[in-house]
């Protein structure tokens, strides 16, 4: 059993290391709060085996508590472990603006120098991560990220201020912070000292991340993903999500009913295709049509029905019993004309996934029935 004493334990990051050291099972976690005071942290420190240092302070009433927060909290904290004497590994969370002639920055810039003078004095292993704008799920609007009041506002309908719409952003996404804190904290990883970087950082232009995140909202009325294949994308998709309301977590579909029973579109993506659902009543049958392109499976997942198949040149039916008892996928070939009727007593449900979003001026859909003759 490892202990890791993680300052900050309350904050944006902290709260996600210390849930993702907590759920292994192998870690006691201190945890060093802002109720906490500096003269705490010697007995603290005596009980630890690794420190994660994350405290600081970014939004302060004055200057002055810029110094006291991050250069003077990191000094009392590497001066406890000095006199520690087990030259414990120390991760500290520092910022890109250490760069910066800005009291936010100087005063980073003096929790580092605290920190590489532990390194040098005691040979203790630290670690420095220099980190651009963190973003994900728990981030607070207008005080972490840019990317959470961007996300707050949209899924709320509120107005976006774009000040700067040129400007160059630097973001990395809590869930890649967090894997590398834990891998060097429980020593899975021992990356080079003490300026090690994480990777991705992702960058994106304010302008363009404003119309991202608003995308999302639009998409989603329209049941319609971002291309997740991109990883920032998909990062911010994941924290947009997470800044919905409680009461909108649910939205209407535009169901489409007629004597056959309904459909609706569940989702739809340029590079994924359409997922959509049926329910179709007892003796009903659909499709009839086929495909010189475009490809779907479908799945009957309440009810029971038989789907169909005839080469377009040929005569030949091909008959395939689906129902719920023996859940299976049917791939529809292009080129095959095909059906699927509920051969049951009882409403069927259907998945169907296509390949590409269905286009009305382009619909690659041909009726042809299955029991007609070539």
């Amino acid at each position: 059993m490892k202990t890791v004493l993680v300052t900050g334990a309350a904050g944006f990051v902290g709260k996600h290391i210390c849930l993702a050291l907590k759920r292994r099972g192998d870690v006691e976690v201190l945890e060093f709060l802002s109720s906490n005071s500096a003269g705490e942290l010697p007995e603290m420190v005596s009980r630890a085996d690794v420190v994660i240092h994350l405290a600081g302070v970014n939004r302060p009433e004055t200057e002055a508590e810029f110094e006291a927060g991050n250069a003077g909290l990191t000094t009392a904290l590497c001066e406890s472990l000095k006199n520690d004497r087990r030259k414990l590994p120390l991760i500290v969370s520092s910022t890109i603006q250490a760069e910066r002639d800005n009291p936010y920055g100087q005063s980073k810039l003096g929790a580092e120098k605290a920190a590489i003078s532990y390194h040098e004095e005691c040979e203790a292993p630290v670690y420095l991560y220099r980190l651009p704008n963190v973003f994900g799920k728990w981030s607070r609007p207008e005080y972490n990220t840019v990317v959470a009041t961007f996300c707050h506002n949209v899924s709320r309908g509120l107005p976006l201020t774009v000040n700067a719409p040129e400007a160059l952003l630097q973001l990395i996404y809590i869930d890649d912070v967090v894997s590398e804190f834990v891998a060097v904290a429980m020593g899975e990883k021992n990356p080079e000292q003490p300026y090690p970087e994480i990777a991705p950082v992702h960058t994106i232009l304010l302008q363009e991340l404003c119309d991202t995140i608003q995308s999302f909202e639009d998409h989603r009325r329209l049941s319609k993903l971002a291309d997740l294949g991109d990883p920032l994308t998909k990062a911010l998709y994941s924290t947009y999500l997470s800044f919905l309301p409680k009461e909108d977590f649910g939205y209407p579909v535009d169901l489409k009913t007629d004597d056959r029973g309904w459909l609706f579109e569940l989702v739809k993506s340029s590079g994924a295709g359409q997922i959509f659902v049926s329910k179709t009543k007892p003796g009903i049958t659909r499709g009839h049509h086929y495909h010189d392109s475009k490809v779907e499976k479908f799945c009957v997942i309440k009810g029971k029905g038989t789907i169909r198949f005839r080469h377009v040149l040929e005569n030949e039916i091909l008959s395939y019993p689906v129902d719920d008892e023996t859940i299976q996928v049917v791939d529809i070939p292009p080129g095959l004309t095909h059906s699927i009727e509920n051969t049951g007593d009882e409403e069927m449900i259907t998945l169907f996934w296509a390949n590409e979003i269905f286009d009305p001026e382009q619909p690659d859909t041909f009726f042809v029935k299955v029991d007609e003759s070539v």
